[in-house]
């Protein structure tokens, strides 16, 4: 399944990858929050969540995970592609998923870990 994601990093628009496992989570949290607004809203109800707060989040997930405390929504993002390039994914299919305009912008200490490219 495809979400679209508005505004998102630099402001763009773009479609991303949802797994049913996560759809799923999304749909109960529905269920349970009955959110009126935004699907994460802010403490205000009336606005989405701030970036701080999201970082927050993530510091907090990360820390129940046990994993470094230097997780932050943009390692999520390098993760992803890493694990991409692990299944052999193309790169030019991820550098669209990840909404670069050149494939120079794909990080290299992304494509570097899977030993795909160096």
């Amino acid at each position: 399944m495809m979400l679209r994601v508005e505004q998102g990093k630099g402001g763009k628009d773009r479609q991303v990858m949802l797994s049913p496992t996560l759809l799923e989570l999304l749909r109960d949290w529905w269920r349970i929050a009955h959110p009126q607004v935004w699907m994460f809203p802010g403490r205000d109800r009336v606005n989405p969540m701030t970036t701080r707060q999201l970082n927050r989040a993530c510091h907090m997930a990360a820390e129940l995970a046990g994993l470094p405390n230097w997780v932050t929504p943009h390692t999520l993002r390098h993760s992803f592609a890493t694990h991409l390039l692990e299944q052999e994914y193309d790169i030019r299919v991820i550098q669209v998923l990840l909404g670069h305009s050149k494939l120079d912008y794909v990080p290299r200490r992304t494509m570097s870990r899977s030993g795909q490219l160096s």
